[in-house]
């Protein structure tokens, strides 16, 4: 599954992601009883099913057959059940049936019990039931959604989302991943309707005004991947170069939007194909855009659901980031359909097996199908950077995390599942090598294909094809909080070059009492040698003796940040580096990542902030997209400290002059010349310049706005975010209620999306509320409405302040909306961690404390500890920086 978390570029958003909402008002995790798998005295083989969504009265009715194996003597079966009223069960072996003579539902354990008259007979059997259930609104189960078409007319959808453990709501099954069994579905629609499942279809019959579809049975597989879709849709297609048939589902009328997903799609499954060794074992894969959906995407096996904006692109109005962002969700979810589907983690403890490597190689794909977008370089300021600040939190957890309580599942669908987990993939191809880690891989997958697999059947393959002990050096990665910081210090002689290195656990804190350890790869290069020299540190200290290095030269380690550590020089071997940086003699990876160390060693306290901003003038002569995207990320987290102080205004002309004549250099039109990294970076530009009251971009936006809604030029789509940002955050009433008319008149969700994300961005108080209102209005998407919030968030200390007061006055609508799911816990970050006093926290956590937020107790914990922190770094460093800017004229 593809979450919505991370950045700009990945959310719409992942970054990255899963999610199930509303677990309304259940017990926290130490209320709760323990939990208990299903008994394998039963176990399913096959499930046939039939199923009759009704789109007008919200509900649906179904009956199943499911073949079972009676493995022990019993008289009663228990199985998954949520929200399903069972009206008849019954058991069939030998051609004896018999009818139960007992049902009962549990509501907490989310369970079925139907009990017979006698113990059943051992072997094979059928266990028959007729059951009912409500497409809710909650975004998960089997739950309704709806779109409004270009002439107006209304359109609803039945649709799945059954990740983590969903089916139950759908039809009564054993919901565990390791009971995997085959799918023969049948979907009842109305006639005009288009009705989708995992697997092609064998036969439609039409009764009046409805139809009935069987599909043909699926593999083996796990419940959480079984998928139905019935609605209005169109399509486009194509067969791939191996045949299979590949078709984009969009709203009615929006085909054409369809068609870059197409492209992807037709590229990537061919790549897979190749890298896995294993053919793509479907007949068909289909990609659909749900108006309603939490999550970026799911991997349902060939059934794919997505958000709109993570797979519609508009020929004129969508952005190069949002492309962007649709080709790594699709990317991401085709890996799912090897690893993840084809082969299953054996239970969620080992999730990170699905999402990390999924994470991982939707780059590699990307970077396959688009060579010139640089996308590896984007990865270490998404999901690399992203990995790096949350795991150096107290509040962290393991990759690899035990699971016991389905409930627990939500919270490991974070950026420690799927960016730190995808970061220590990167750091294992690179060290045992791109051939002979491909080749791992595909052992894995074919030893374990239509199977569960651990953590540590994947190390035992990569072992047997490399040669080397990943499994010893891969579990002080997964099977521990945190990542090491490594201190760099050089001895020289006339002729050899020793590199002193020391090891000890980066935290958010600056804490130094850590006693863990990793066994770190290591890679070097120097000023005289730019072939990368490894070294596996495997104790607290170690040392390198550099080839072909030469006494003075600079020294880099971890080049292209491939190894998941922050580094910190020495003083002397730092200026060393700067030069470089200045003279871009080094990779715009290691400028990149030399800016990344620096600024988090100074946030946590082991360097300091004011001598940071006076190293950041290596950086005058910057001009790659990436590194600047770094750099400004790194400000506008140092300004959200002093958004609330008089220093401020001199931290905007700081940002102004860094960022000003860069802009005048990219200018305002795209270029013949242009990549895709110029769109990316003239976006930037204008957002924070006029952010930053620089008055000419802020003209400029009005004027470019003013011709936009009068039906004049229209702003590029690579821009207009950044324009519509810039002028509701300078502007009043007529700019916000111009947006409101264009967000009324688009159907496009991601113009829409682009719109509502700014609206509380302004100064006005008043305007801030009617957005906060706005949020919870019929107008904007469940989905979309911690999004909207979040946008005002964004409004400096002022709107912090009243985002808080909001959401803790209508907190009884947000628990039952997205209780226990990820966007409960993304409202929850959004709202929380940018504090930076400790009467906030004190606030926080007295709130929480009195009223539960099911599924999000690890968000409160480490919302919390981010206010800690940045109320210790104002503290520790805000007179020295702004006697910084002071001095310097700011």
């Amino acid at each position: 599954m593809s979450t919505i978390l991370l950045s700009s570029l990945r959310s719409v958003s992942k970054s990255v992601t899963i999610i199930r909402l509303a677990r309304s008002f259940k017990m926290s995790a130490s209320q709760r009883k323990p939990f208990e798998h299903l008994p394998s005295t039963v176990v399913p083989s096959n499930y046939t099913l039939y199923l009759h969504p009704d789109l007008v009265k919200n509900s649906f009715s179904g009956k199943e057959t499911i073949d079972v194996e009676v493995k022990e003597s019993v008289n009663a079966v228990k199985m998954n059940s949520a929200e399903i009223e069972i009206q008849s069960a019954s058991f069939t072996s030998g051609g004896n049936t018999v009818s139960s003579s007992d049902i009962k539902t549990n509501a907490e354990d989310e369970t079925l019990t139907v009990t017979f008259p006698g113990s059943l007979p051992l072997g094979s059997g059928q266990i028959h039931l007729n059951f009912t259930g409500i497409l809710n609104d909650k975004l998960r189960g089997f739950y309704r959604s709806c779109y409004t078409a270009g002439d107006g007319s209304k359109h609803p959808i039945a649709v799945t989302q059954f990740e983590s453990t969903d089916a139950r709501r759908a039809f009564p099954c054993w919901d565990e991943p390791a009971i995997k069994a085959t799918f023969d579905v049948t979907l009842v629609s109305p006639v005009a309707s288009v009705a989708l499942s995992n697997m092609p279809a064998v036969k439609e019959e039409v009764q009046d005004s409805i139809k009935i579809t069987t599909y043909d049975r699926t593999p083996i597989m796990s419940t959480y991947l079984v998928a139905f879709v019935v609605g209005e849709f169109d399509y486009v297609e194509a067969r791939d170069k191996n045949d299979v048939l590949i078709r984009v589902y969009t709203p009615v009328g929006k085909k054409e939007q369809g068609e870059f997903a197409l492209d992807v799609a037709v590229k990537t499954l061919p790549f897979y194909n190749d890298y896995f060794e294993i053919p793509y074992p479907l007949p068909k894969m289909d990609l659909i855009a749900i108006p309603d959906f939490a999550a970026g995407a799911m991997e349902n096996w060939g059934l794919v659901t997505y958000r709109e904006t993570a797979l519609l692109v508009d020929p004129l109005n969508t952005s190069s980031g949002t492309k962007q962002w649709v080709a790594l969700v699709v990317g991401h979810e085709l890996a799912h359909q090897w690893f993840g589907n084809l082969v299953t983690m054996q239970w969620w403890t080992h999730l990170w097996l699905n999402e990390g490597f999924a994470s991982w190689i939707e780059y590699l794909c990307v970077d396959h199908c688009f060579p010139s977008w640089d996308i590896w370089l984007q990865y270490v300021n998404m999901d690399f950077s992203r990995a790096l600040e949350l795991d150096a939190l107290d509040n962290s957890h393991p990759i690899e995390v035990p699971v016991g309580h389905p409930e627990e599942v939500d919270e490991i669908f974070d950026a420690i599942s799927y960016c730190k987990g995808n970061s220590v993939i990167r750091m294992l191809h690179n060290w045992l090598g791109a051939e002979k880690f491909r080749k791992g891989l595909a052992l894995y997958l074919k030893r374990h294909q239509y199977k569960n697999a651990l953590t540590e059947h994947l190390w035992a393959a990569l072992e047997e094809s490399s040669g080397q002990p990943v499994n010893k050096v891969m579990s002080t990665w997964t099977g521990q909080i945190g990542y090491p910081m490594l201190t760099v210090e050089v001895v020289e002689t006339s002729d050899s070059v020793t590199l002193n290195l020391k090891q000890q656990k980066f935290c958010a804190n600056g804490d130094n009492s850590s006693d863990q350890q990793w066994l770190v790869p290591v890679t070097v290069v120097t000023q005289s040698r730019d072939t990368p020299q490894t070294y596996l540190l495997d104790g607290r200290e170690g040392q390198i003796v550099l080839e072909g290095a030469r006494p003075g030269d600079w020294v880099k380690v971890n080049p292209n940040q491939i190894g998941l550590f922050r580094v910190k020089y020495s003083d002397d071997l730092l200026k060393r580096l700067l030069p470089a940086v200045k003279n871009q003699a080094l990779s715009s990876a290691d400028r990149l990542g030399i800016q990344q160390d620096l600024f988090a060693l100074a946030k946590a306290g082991y360097s300091s902030t004011a001598n940071l901003l006076t190293l950041m003038g290596s950086y005058s002569t910057e001009r790659n997209y990436v590194v600047l995207s770094s750099i400004n990320t790194n400000l506008s987290d140092l300004g959200g400290l002093f958004n609330h102080l008089p220093c401020y205004q001199q931290f905007k002309a700081m940002r102004r002059q860094i960022f000003s004549k860069i802009l005048t250099e990219v200018g305002w039109e795209n270029k013949e010349t242009d990549g895709h990294t110029d769109a990316l970076l003239r976006s930037m530009l204008i957002g924070t310049l006029g952010h930053s009251g620089d008055t000419e971009v802020i003209e400029k936006c009005n004027e470019m706005f003013k011709q936009h809604i009068s039906g004049g030029k229209q702003i590029p789509a690579d821009i207009r975010g950044s324009v519509y940002s810039t002028v509701r955050a300078n502007g009043g009433n007529d700019e916000y209620q111009d947006l409101l008319t264009l967000f009324n008149k688009t159907d496009l969700h991601e113009e829409r999306d682009r719109i509502q994300r700014v609206l509380g961005c302004g100064p006005d108080a008043e305007l801030r509320a009617k957005t906060l209102d706005f949020s919870l209005s019929d107008a904007v998407r469940s989905n979309d409405t911690p999004f909207v919030i979040g946008g005002v968030a964004k409004a400096g200390w002022e709107g912090r302040d009243q985002t808080w007061a909001f959401v803790k006055n209508k907190y009884p609508i947000f628990l039952e909306r997205y209780s226990g799911g990820f966007l409960f816990q993304r409202l929850v970050q959004t709202t929380c961690a940018s504090f930076v006093d400790m009467e906030k926290y004190k606030d926080v956590e007295k709130f929480f404390s009195e009223n539960k937020a099911p599924s999000a107790e690890r968000a409160i914990k480490q919302s919390l500890e981010s206010i800690k922190l940045r109320a210790g770094w104002l503290e520790r460093d805000g007179e020295a920086v702004a006697q910084w800017f002071k001095d310097r004229g700011f």
